[in-house]
């Protein structure tokens, strides 16, 4: 059997490599690439846009096509996560920690090494699970079901403990907002309207984009602004000893990358989880077990962008196999590519590891080659792409800024993807320079509303018997321990132990306002659901209680143990990126920080009036010529640059529907001539 299966691989791995094949590989790859640094594009739609014209290839060259593009977007969305701060993809949320930090810290040769050779190793290592695990796929997937999904989903929730360094009730905060945040919309099951402010917009649940790069990405771009600098002004390495170190770093810590490795594929391989949440996992499982990461990540450790990078390209492989065992795609990207499934008159299940097993297996090469020429392209370019952190702020933040703007709009093509880029870039700003964790919010926000579904249909099936299920039994354990163990650790071992349950006179500060403003939007939420449906009230109300206890305990705690000449900044211990004023005082600094979201008001204002290309161009000219005294040269020519890609990339390539403008209403002949308008 074995002997047959490795002449099935090399037979497809012959098949694919004939000349045509190897093109569409390579080409599907390049565009991948290029979708992975414009923030807020990504695989799922590129693949859209592939679809139609895999309909005159034959099934080697369509997958491969299709795979090379989804299998390297997680490869180069690495290049904004560390320049700018803004995650390319939601696979690279977790290695701006980092990853960005390193850049800051003049390392980003380094970093951007260390993540392709990561990716590469860990996208490798998920095409060769996937090709051992092919004889075995049904029987494997087939004991995975509603209750083990559950608590895999209540697993990946728990690691809001390692994301939050030294303050779990703060992260355990953060994570409760973000699952109350999931359930904004209406209720799947009896329809109750859920906080939606009686907005059309929120009656379909918050879109993860624009949440995500509200919190992650507005507010590092925001602070280049304010500080006025480059992003990283030395550099500590030259470009290729920082690439080689970058290099070092990952072979140094191989048994992390095939450790991070083999838990994206596994957690690829469930579906509902995909990208989203696995670099997530990764780090949190990196920050538990490496050795003193609890002081160096989020401060620009390595490791800390080796974890998730290894995961996010593993995940790709994992993926596959509940798309070829049962036709259930494991992530979006998977879903289209059931589309080529169907084109091709392919029919996912036993024949895909029977009949079609050669086609499978030319998929796993596809991955396989996918990543290595992705990797190695990346790699080949870091030192010139680790120079743009060098750039003054003004060459970088208006391209940054529209790419941003649209990738936010295209969620749901609707204005209030704009407004929720702002509100939660704002919130996103104010947590940091505070000290909270903002990587639980996003994680209770992506796995929110699969928990409740699923503890829904298995509380429905089983009631509560389905924690008693194996494989439940031993994740949900797993959960308890990972939850718990800090907070223990932290009042009955830590030196500082018993000084947390002595309380001595309270003493309040003005940075006190964040969590008095969280218990009053929580005690706003728990009154709004005494309106709904008795069916619908249940678990909303629990979320919200035990998220009240957690924030109302964190802040006594603070309050009545908080030395009197404490400073905002003393207040550390939070695993997030760092701050950094610069050489302006708070005062001056939180003035530049509201110019800041002036001008991107002023975007959305002049794109409502206008359209986007009309918004573009002023606010290029703008910032450039009259914020940052850039020639008009220079200034045109980048005005020129983005407004091409726009257009070209955005309008005429993925046929983004565009909001009618004030111009476009009145004069509707403009928005038949261009789109845009």
């Amino acid at each position: 059997m074995e002997v047959s299966l490795l002449d099935v691989a090399f037979s497809a791995l012959g098949v694919l490599m004939d000349p045509e094949r190897l093109f569409y590989l390579g080409f599907g790859t390049l565009i991948g690439l290029a979708l992975g640094i414009m923030p807020g594009v990504g695989g799922v739609a590129g693949l859209a846009l592939l679809l139609p014209f895999t309909f005159n290839l034959d099934a080697y060259s369509a997958f491969a096509f299709m795979l090379g593009l989804g299998a390297v977007t997680s490869t180069s969305d690495t290049i904004p996560a560390v320049l700018f701060g803004v995650p390319g993809t939601s696979a690279s949320q977790a290695t701006v920690l980092d990853g960005h930090s390193m850049a800051k810290n003049g390392e980003a040769g380094r970093a951007l090494s260390a993540a392709y050779a990561a990716s590469l190793i860990g996208g490798l290592w998920g095409a060769f699970l996937l090709g051992l695990t092919i004889p075995v796929l049904r029987p494997i997937l087939m004991a995975i079901n509603s209750p083990e999904l559950l608590a895999f989903s209540i697993f990946g929730i728990s690691m809001v403990s390692a994301l939050s360094g030294s303050m779990p009730l703060r992260g355990l905060t953060m994570a409760g907002l973000g699952i109350l945040l999931s359930m904004v919309g209406g209720d799947p099951t009896t329809g109750q309207d859920r906080w939606t402010l009686d907005t059309l917009y929120l009656l379909d649940d918050l879109p993860l984009l624009p949440v995500a790069l509200g919190l992650f990405a507005l507010p590092e771009i925001c602070d280049v602004a304010a500080r006025r600098t480059a992003i990283s002004e030395t550099s500590k390495h030259n470009l290729k000893d920082g690439m080689v170190a970058g290099l070092k770093d990952v072979l140094e810590n191989w048994w992390l990358v095939a450790k991070c490795g083999s838990l994206g594929a596994m957690i690829g391989a469930i579906p509902g989880l995909g990208s989203a949440v696995v670099d997530w996992i990764a780090y949190g499982y990196a920050a538990k077990t490496c050795k003193g990461a609890e002081k160096t990540f989020g401060k620009g450790d390595v490791r800390g962008v080796i974890a998730p990078e290894s995961a996010n390209n593993a995940k790709e492989g994992g993926s596959l196999v509940p798309t070829i065992a049962f036709g259930v795609p494991g992530s979006a990207s998977m879903a289209l590519l059931l589309g080529g499934f169907m084109i091709h008159g392919l029919e996912p299940g036993k024949s895909m590891v029977t009949t079609n097993l050669e086609v499978t297996y030319a998929m796993v090469w596809s991955i396989a080659l996918a990543n290595i020429l992705g990797a190695g392209l990346c790699f080949a370019f870091s030192g010139q792409f680790a120079k743009i952190a060098t750039l003054r702020y003004t060459l970088v933040i208006p391209g940054v800024i529209c790419i941003m703007m649209v990738g936010a709009y295209q969620a749901s093509a609707d204005w209030g993807d704009l407004a929720t880029l702002l509100i939660f870039g704002s919130v996103g700003w104010v947590m940091k320079h505070l000290r909270w964790p903002r990587p639980p919010l996003i994680l209770g926000f992506v796995l929110g509303g699969i928990i409740e579904d699923y503890m829904r249909i298995s509380y429905q099936l089983y009631e509560w018997s389905w924690m008693l299920k194996p494989i439940c039994f031993v994740m949900l354990s797993l959960a308890a321990i990972s939850l718990f163990q800090p907070l223990f650790k932290k009042i009955f071992f830590k030196k500082d132990g018993a000084q947390l349950l002595k309380f001595s006179p309270a003493v309040f500060k003005n940075v006190d306002f964040f969590p008095i403003a969280v218990i009053t939007l929580l005690l706003w939420t728990l009154w709004q659901t005494f309106s709904w449906d008795f069916e619908s009230q249940g678990a909303p109300q629990v979320i919200v209680l035990v998220t009240l206890a957690c924030v109302v305990t964190t802040f006594v705690l603070t309050i009545f143990n908080r030395p009197v000449n404490q400073t905002v900044n003393d207040e550390d211990g939070v695993l997030d990126l760092a701050v950094d004023l610069g050489k302006i005082g708070r005062a001056a600094y939180n003035i530049r920080v509201l110019e800041f979201f002036g001008w991107l008001v002023g975007f959305i204002a002049v794109w409502a009036f206008g359209g986007i290309l009309l918004s573009a161009i002023a606010f290029v000219i703008g910032y450039m010529r009259f914020r940052g005294r850039e020639s008009w040269k220079a200034t045109l020519i980048y005005m020129m640059a983005i407004t091409g890609l726009i257009y070209f990339v955005f309008d005429q390539g993925f046929h983004i529907t565009w909001p009618v403008t004030v111009l476009g209403t009145y004069f509707p002949i403009l928005h038949d001539v261009i789109p845009t308008m």
